[in-house]
């Protein structure tokens, strides 16, 4: 019997060249070359534009200019390459008010407010996280925080947590301290006396000084400059202003044990700023506004590649020793625009070492920003800014392995991540909220009265 022939269309079918699947591995190949090359470090070295960094490269690096800088093109790899440095020479000088939001003796007080949870409190000051994994892990009941509570805690000089107590009512507070690797919880129930207190001044010197000699405490007076710092700059009052305060101070016998801030009203010139505390822990002006601002989260028009993330104990790579990394780097070109993420005032605007162009921005007291490597700055010390305003360019200056933004944000002197950070949110009050508010501040105004 004669075999049967195949048919050709079929044969021709089963010999069908995939070229759809060719061009797709192709295209894959020729993406993943086009990305990897511009970060292969051991191929490209970056000399920062300002030429003050020592480079080593070997016999066999050319070099071409582009600019005012130097592109080093190495084919070895006996170069030496080193990650970014973002240590400004300049520091940022500190007046009284820092010194009281400092918190030098590492001990901090806070009064609940609505969407606090403990964790992200501890995070926002930079507290130790393996300690708050191991304080909210072990103790569940702290994830019952109320408005309007005060906690208060002390670490060391390298945010180790040491002790922590949470007041749950006047007269019951319970106090968290840490031995060996672990916390140990006991109880204190104390008697108090609440006392409402009204205290007055006039500025004959400075704030601080002045508060002092009313009787205001170092934290009461921190928690005033903390609720107007964006309405009002405490180094401008001047002598013949005047402030009046009220306040519930607990007494334990004739020792303070607590103190919360119910309002207060300072007259500047012919201005008058007020703070009132409302019944979800926050304070708002007398007409139930917000006394915050808001913040960008990231200080560029458009959201940019992260290279290099937030790690206060990041082991370098090269050196192998633990080099923090108090902000962010953002993978941008050369001549980006970069943008204050809120209003504030420049105080630092200089070619600064190692962090190459850089800004430092103050926003109130308790807010600073700082950004680096700049390739231009736009702005000059003492410069009131607006959120989203132009301050420089991007750039590659300083130590810097490359064209890219680093970006910090200081809370209370402290850096934290600024990507995760808790920030202000400016909502006032609506609703019944503003109208229980209102009732309350006609009560508490007249009472501020000098």
């Amino acid at each position: 019997m004669a075999r049967k022939k195949k048919s050709p269309v079929i044969e021709k079918n089963n010999f069908k060249i995939p070229y759809f699947s060719i061009l797709g591995v192709l295209f894959i190949v020729i993406l993943f070359t086009a990305l990897w090359f511009p970060l292969n470090l051991e191929r490209t070295l970056y000399v920062p534009l300002t030429p003050q960094v020592e480079t080593t490269v070997n016999d066999n690096a050319h070099s071409s200019v582009v600019g005012d800088g130097i592109v080093e093109i190495v084919n070895g790899k006996s170069a030496t390459v080193t990650e970014s440095s973002d240590v400004p020479e300049d520091e940022i000088v500190k007046d009284e008010l820092d010194d009281i939001v400092d918190d030098k003796d590492n001990t901090v007080q806070y009064t609940i407010v609505r969407g606090d949870t403990l964790h992200d409190i501890l995070i926002r000051y930079n507290v130790n996280r393996n300690d708050i994994y191991q304080l909210t892990t072990k103790f569940k009941q702290l994830a019952n925080l109320r408005i309007g509570q005060q906690i208060s805690w002390t670490t060391d000089d390298n945010h180790n947590l040491l002790t922590f107590s949470w007041a749950i009512s006047s007269n019951n507070i319970r106090i968290y301290e840490k031995s060996g690797d672990n916390f140990v919880e006991s109880s204190e129930t104390i008697e108090v006396v609440p006392q409402d207190i009204v205290i007055k001044g006039d500025i004959k010197t400075s704030f601080v000084a002045d508060a002092r000699k009313s009787g205001l405490t170092s934290n009461e007076i921190g928690i005033i400059t903390r609720a107007l710092q964006w309405r009002l700059d405490f180094r401008r009052l001047q002598v013949g202003d005047k402030f009046s305060v009220i306040l519930t101070r607990e007494m334990h016998g004739k020792s303070l044990s607590n103190s919360q801030l119910l309002g207060v009203r300072i007259k500047n010139g012919t201005k008058d700023y007020y703070a009132i505390l409302a019944d979800d822990g926050k304070y708002y002006d007398i007409n139930g506004s917000s006394l915050s601002q808001s913040f960008f989260r990231y200080p560029l028009a458009k959201q940019a590649r992260v290279s290099s993330g937030f790690n206060p104990r990041r082991l370098h790579p090269v050196t192998g020793v633990v080099t923090p990394h108090n902000g962010v780097d953002f993978a941008v070109s050369r001549g980006t625009p970069v943008l204050s993420v809120g209003n504030g005032e420049v105080v630092i605007a200089k070619y600064s070492g190692s962090a190459g162009n850089y800004i430092a921005i103050r926003h109130g007291r308790q807010y600073m920003t700082t950004y680096m490597h700049l390739d231009k700055i736009l702005v000059k010390p003492g410069q009131q800014i607006k959120q989203g305003d132009k301050i420089g360019l991007s750039g590659n200056t300083g130590r810097s392995t490359g064209p890219h933004l680093h970006f910090e944000l200081h809370i209370n002197n402290k850096p934290v991540n600024p990507l995760t950070a808790s920030l202000p949110i400016s909502e006032g009050l609506t609703g019944k909220s503003k109208k229980a508010f209102l009732s309350k501040v006609k009560s508490i105004s007249s009472q501020l009265n000098f």
